[in-house]
């Protein structure tokens, strides 16, 4: 009789299924939680599997498999928030060194790499990786790194991840890509030539709004120790708990996206027609800048979603203050849908001119579209919209 099944199973089956049936002593399905700091030593000199929770643990360990299993990565490093993955990554570097960045990445990550460079442990250099000219001069200076967000936080600004690996690869340097916006299910960057894959597993790979952490998945095995050593020499990897948790977000990942992105092409078809919004960035729209090399890198256009307000940030208050199935909050990712005003919050590290350098403006609002009836959130949506269009009519009578 012939065996049907793949060699390799697809990523829904490697999500859903890692780390399951793996507790044989009572027949679990579901993996154990090791909630423990040490093990014992089998005798003298002879330590188990495991010695020390900061350096490695069993529960910790399946998450980071379903991570490398799902980035084709050869390994992953399970880290305690996702700018602690960050962190990790930039300990490759040394003083000296040259990190190219995103003119315009995520407020947290920008405070982390110029406060860094501050302190002598290496050198930034923050060009528009969405522009290949500006890419490849920055590049040909040789940086021992190039770390690339793509779709770009808040903006949504697509980078070629594979043009700029061949311009990595031929400089002999590292290319890190921060996916924390797609997930592996909606992009594989290291099929495209990353080195590292960055995530904060907060967001979508955990997908609850109820655990911090984060992962840095390695190409290659030398990379992968060097960070696993420096991961246990810092103390950033990842508790036990939030990676059980993390990882029974993970089985639902596929599912939860195609929920998402389904949701999400509602709400961008309101926003595109309202009078009360100029502009909106979305790579699934045809107008995008990086539609094209969105549709060929990615799986899908993912659920975040960033426009602005006609009224600028007069308008930004009452919109916010008509919402009912938005929360007000940082963060994304979750089930649940947020909205942000990236100026007063995720990007408010930023100084005003770095901002404006970065196209970030005091009108643009974010939103992490979640699972709800998309229908509600049209039309919460829809109702703010139409406040503030009533507002700025009332404003202009009144003038």
């Amino acid at each position: 009789m012939t065996d049907r099944r793949r060699a390799q199973p697809g990523a829904r089956t490697t999500a859903v299924r890692t780390g399951l049936g793996g507790a044989n002593e009572h027949g679990a399905v579901a993996p154990p939680l090791h909630l423990t700091s040490t093990f014992t030593f089998e005798s003298l000199a002879a330590p188990r599997a495991y010695d020390y929770t900061r350096t490695s643990n069993p529960t910790r360990d399946a998450l980071a498999q379903a991570l490398a299993e799902l980035d084709h990565g050869v390994g992953a490093t399970v880290t305690s928030s996702g700018m602690a993955a960050i962190v990790l990554a930039c300990h490759l570097l040394g003083a000296g060194d040259v990190l190219v960045a995103p003119h315009d990445c995520y407020g947290g990550t920008h405070r982390l790499l110029t406060a860094l460079e501050a302190r002598g442990q290496f050198q930034v250099r923050f060009v528009d990786l969405t522009d290949l000219g500006q890419a490849g001069d920055a590049i040909a200076e040789g940086p021992r790194m190039v770390l690339v967000e793509t779709p770009s936080n808040p903006l949504l600004r697509i980078t070629d991840i594979a043009a700029v690996a061949r311009l990595s690869r031929e400089q002999g340097s590292l290319l890190a890509v921060d996916n924390t916006f797609l997930s592996p299910a909606l992009q594989q960057p290291i099929d495209l030539g990353a080195d590292l894959v960055i995530h904060s597993t907060t967001k979508y790979l955990n997908g609850h709004s109820d655990v911090v952490g984060g992962a840095v998945v390695a190409a290659e095995p030398d990379l992968h120790l060097e960070l696993q050593w420096w991961a246990n020499c810092l103390g950033v990897s990842g508790a036990p708990f939030d990676s059980y948790l993390t990882l029974r977000g993970v089985r639902t990942l596929h599912s939860r996206m195609r929920a998402h992105e389904e949701n999400t092409v509602a709400v961008v078809d309101l926003l595109t027609s309202h009078p009360a919004v100029s502009r909106v960035y979305y790579p699934g729209l045809a107008d995008h800048p990086g539609h094209e090399v969105a549709a060929r890198q990615q799986t899908g256009f993912g659920a975040m979603v960033s426009f602005e307000l006609e009224g600028g940030l007069e308008a930004v208050g009452p919109f916010l203050g008509s919402l009912e199935y938005f929360f007000l909050a940082e963060s994304l990712g979750g089930v649940e849908s947020l909205v942000a005003h990236p100026a007063t919050m995720t990007h408010s590290s930023m100084d005003p001119l770095t901002r404006k350098r970065a196209g970030i403006s005091e009108g643009l609002i974010r939103l992490s579209v979640g699972i709800e009836d998309p229908a509600d959130l049209v039309a919460d949506l829809a109702a703010a919209l139409d406040e503030v269009t009533e507002i700025a009519a009332t404003r202009a009578i009144v003038r």
